[in-house]
């Protein structure tokens, strides 16, 4: 048996957001996708959904509830039952910045043999991002036969484990949820997208220029490059590059103005992104140049040849050195069209606040 498997609660009615807001798409992907997605190294998550036919396209095990309207307490039910280990991570599908490694760090606690092990930050419990250890099962059922649901019912009838969120490099807003449009609207940003293309398209150029027409209209923005052959480095013999050399793990240079940082270990694009909101603060948009593998919205940059990128779904549109002709079901942008671009881009993360979602 395996040591901890992992729930997602996906059940609730949404009523306050007016859609399921496990469906709503951030940055191209929905919010239990990404959640599948990150915490797919533990195994295929169990679902728990109020009822069939909602989320049969995820990877993953659907249980269904059995006793409707009586809030999160059944899905947990459902999910003690059939999880195959001991302890069962459990969060909500409205909790897009759950992470593997926030799950490792809590797992480590389970050392101590409770029944359950709870993430607290300074205002409140989070008991839907918690573990719960398979002996809660029959306190579980029994408050539900006594029609006593709030969960924080189960947490005073078992050993539970506070564990805090001070003092960790989890920031409170990997258990931030999203109940209302303004919830999502904060919680999105930064606004991420791609500018990508195929070498000596343009892309460098068109981010400058998207950099001071966001500047001109009073946004902030932050730039990633992600470099697909593996070919960038340390300026030669430099003190950074001698420490790498030395065998450092990492080699960092600051200054009052400057920092830069050079490490050994591979980073995600999900990391990469958090870097950049940690060491500036969370800019209004940020820039990744390249990653035409990612599922981020993309601006595809074609030069004078017309090359395109193969099977991308998440273009959202086309910046060509020549327009015509040229086949596309996608907006198409000449590449000085500058002030174009920046509408369509600012209008296409701010148009799902506008109106439906």
């Amino acid at each position: 048996m395996k040591q901890i498997s992992i729930g997602i609660l996906a059940g609730g009615k949404s009523s306050r957001m007016g859609t399921n807001k496990a469906l709503i798409k951030l940055n191209n992907e929905t919010i239990i996708g990404r959640l599948a997605r990150e915490l797919s190294c533990f195994g295929s998550p169990l679902i728990s959904a109020a009822k069939k036919g909602l989320y049969e396209d995820l990877e993953g095990r659907i249980v269904i509830d059995e006793n409707r309207d009586i809030g999160p307490i059944e899905g947990i039910r459902q999910i003690i039952k059939t999880a195959d280990s001991e302890y069962v991570f459990i969060c909500a599908a409205d909790m897009p910045f759950i992470t593997a490694d926030l799950v490792r760090y809590m797992e480590k606690f389970t050392f101590s043999g409770q029944d359950a092990y709870v993430i607290r930050t300074k205002d409140r419990l989070h008991p839907l991002c918690a573990i719960y250890k398979r002996t809660v099962l029959p306190v579980i059922e029994e408050l539900i036969r006594q029609g006593r649901y709030r969960l924080t019912e189960i947490l005073d009838r078992v050993d539970t484990c506070y564990i805090s969120l001070e003092y960790t490099i989890f920031g409170e807003k990997c258990v931030k949820n999203i109940n209302t449009k303004d919830d999502l609207k904060q919680i999105s940003k930064p606004f991420v997208f791609c500018v990508c293309g195929y070498s000596g398209s343009g892309k460098t150029w068109l981010i400058e220029k998207l950099i001071n027409e966001f500047k001109k209209n009073g946004l902030s923005v932050s730039v990633l490059k992600h470099d697909g052959c593996d070919k960038y480095g340390d300026v030669p013999e430099s003190d950074t590059d001698r420490y790498m050399k030395s065998g450092a793990l990492s080699a960092a240079i600051f200054s009052d103005t400057r920092f830069s940082l050079h490490s050994s270990k591979a980073g995600s694009l999900d990391e990469m992104l958090g870097l950049l909101e940690n060491l500036s603060g969370p800019p209004d948009y940020i820039i990744v140049e390249g990653a035409k593998e990612s599922p981020l919205p993309s601006v595809e940059v074609t030069g004078p040849d017309k090359k395109r990128i193969p099977q991308k779904s998440s273009i959202i549109c086309t910046v060509t050195a020549e327009i015509s002709p040229f086949e596309t079901d996608r907006p198409v942008f000449g590449r000085d069209d500058i002030e174009g671009i920046f509408d369509f881009i600012r209008g296409y993360f701010e148009y799902i606040f506008e109106g439906e979602i």
